[in-house]
C-alpha cells in the first residue's frame, strides 16, 4: 500500500498501525504547528474578550445572565479594537483601548483614556443632541455604546475618498464642534474632570510635535514653542482627534466618534486637526481638490460664526500657527497618514515655509496650499 498524505514516511507504530501526523510532533511541519498554536491563542484571547465584554454588558443591564451573543470584530484604528456585539435587544458597539498603538514607531498610551472618552461623549451629547453615539457603559479600557448602521451613517472619510465633498456638511461639522467647545468654555468643574494632560501629551503632543521636531531639528524651536503654548492654553473641552475618519454623516448632521484624546485645553487643536485633513485629501483625491478647499473654507466659516468663548481672530491666529505643524507631522511624525505615497515633499515644502513665517489667518494657509497644487 502506498503512503497516504499526512502519514509519517515509512513509519509504523505499535501493532503495525500507521502513526498519523499531529501538530505537536516536534520537528514536523513547523508551519502547521505554529499556525495552529497561533489560532489557539487567538481563540483564547477572543474568548477572554467576550467574557470581559459580557460582564460589562450584564452589569449595564442590557445582556441577559445566560445570553451569549455573537461578537464580530469591526475595522478598528491604530489605538483600539472595535467589536459589534449582537444582543437579543439589538447590536451594540464595544471599543477596547490598546496600551500600545499599531504604528511603526513605539507609541504607548494608558487605557484609562477610555474613561475620558466616555465622559466626553456624555458632555457633547448634552451640548449638541445627536452629535455623538449614546454611551452605555465604561469600565477599564472598555467602552460600550450605541451601534450606528453604516448604511445610514457613512464615514465622512469614505465619502471624501469618492470625491463627495459637501461644503454644507463641512460647515455643520464646524458649527457642531464650536457648539461643544463653547458649551464647555471656562467651566472649572469640566476642567477638573478632564485632568488628562499626561495622556494628551502621550498621544497627541509628543507623537505629533516632539517627534516631528526630531526629524526637523532646524524647526525644533518653532514646534516646541507651539507645543508649550498649546499645553498651557486651558479654554474648553477638546476632542483631540477630529478627523473625517471619526465623523459619521448622520441623517441629522455630523456624529463624532473616538474621543480617546479628550482633554481640557486649546480648541485651536481640534479646528487645526480637522482642517489639516481637508488639505491632505487634495493629494489623495486630486480631482476633487477644489471641492475639498471649499469644505476647508466652509468648516472654518461655520466654526468661527458659532464659537462664543473668545475673539474669533485670536482663535484663528492660534489655529493658523498650529496647522502647518500638524501638516508636517502627518508625514514625519509618529502617525503619518496612510494614503500619501506621492506628495510628501510638497507637504514638507509648504509646511516648512508656513512655520518659518506663521500666517495670521486660515485663508492665508488655504491660498498657499492652493497655489502649491497648481
Amino acid at each position: 500500500m502506498g503512503k497516504r498524505p499526512g502519514d509519517r514516511g515509512g513509519g509504523h507504530g505499535r501493532g503495525g498501525c500507521l502513526v498519523r501526523l499531529r501538530a505537536d510532533d516536534c520537528g514536523l511541519r513547523p508551519g502547521l504547528r505554529v499556525a495552529r498554536r497561533v489560532a489557539a491563542l487567538q481563540s483564547a484571547a477572543l474568548q477572554a474578550l467576550n467574557e470581559s465584554i459580557l460582564r460589562l454588558l450584564r452589569r449595564a443591564g442590557i445582556a441577559g445572565p445566560a445570553e451569549v451573543p455573537h461578537v464580530e470584530p469591526l475595522g478598528g484604528g491604530v489605538s483600539s479594537d472595535i467589536w459589534r456585539v449582537d444582543l437579543a435587544s439589538g447590536p451594540v458597539c464595544v471599543k477596547c483601548a490598546l496600551p500600545r498603538l499599531r504604528v511603526a514607531q513605539v507609541w504607548e498610551a494608558p487605557v484609562e483614556r477610555s474613561r475620558y472618552e466616555y465622559e466626553w461623549f456624555r458632555i457633547a451629547a448634552a451640548a449638541v443632541p445627536g452629535a455623538v453615539p449614546q454611551v452605555i457603559a465604561q469600565e477599564g479600557g472598555v467602552l460600550a455604546m450605541q451601534y450606528l448602521d453604516p448604511a445610514r451613517h457613512p464615514v465622512w472619510k469614505d465619502l471624501l475618498r469618492k470625491g463627495q465633498a459637501d461644503a454644507g456638511f463641512a460647515s455643520k461639522v464646524g458649527r457642531s464642534l464650536a457648539a461643544i467647545h463653547s458649551a464647555t468654555a471656562n467651566q472649572k468643574e469640566v476642567e477638573r474632570r478632564f485632568a488628562s494632560d499626561d495622556i494628551f501629551y502621550a498621544i497627541r503632543l509628543e507623537p505629533y510635535l516632539v517627534a516631528t521636531a526630531a526629524v526637523h531639528p532646524d524647526l525644533e524651536a518653532n514646534l516646541l514653542g507651539l507645543l508649550a503654548r498649546t499645553a498651557i492654553t486651558k479654554l474648553c473641552l477638546v476632542h483631540g482627534d477630529v478627523s473625517p475618519k471619526n465623523i459619521l454623516v448622520g441623517p441629522r448632521g455630523p456624529v463624532f466618534l473616538d474621543a480617546e484624546c479628550a482633554w481640557y485645553g486649546d480648541p485651536a487643536f481640534d479646528l487645526a486637526f480637522c482642517l489639516n485633513h481637508l488639505l491632505l485629501k487634495c493629494l489623495w483625491v486630486p480631482q476633487a481638490k477644489s471641492a475639498f478647499l471649499n469644505c476647508f473654507a466652509a468648516l472654518r466659516g461655520g466654526y468661527l460664526e458659532r464659537m462664543s468663548y473668545e475673539d474669533p481672530k485670536t482663535l484663528e491666529a492660534r489655529t493658523a500657527a498650529l496647522l502647518p505643524a500638524l501638516l508636517l507631522a502627518r508625514v514625519d511624525g509618529k502617525s503619518p497618514v496612510e494614503y500619501l505615497t506621492d506628495g510628501k515633499d510638497l507637504v514638507r515644502r509648504v509646511a516648512r515655509a508656513l512655520l518659518a513665517r506663521p500666517p495670521a489667518t486660515l485663508a492665508e494657509i488655504q491660498k498657499a496650499w492652493q497655489e502649491s497644487l497648481r
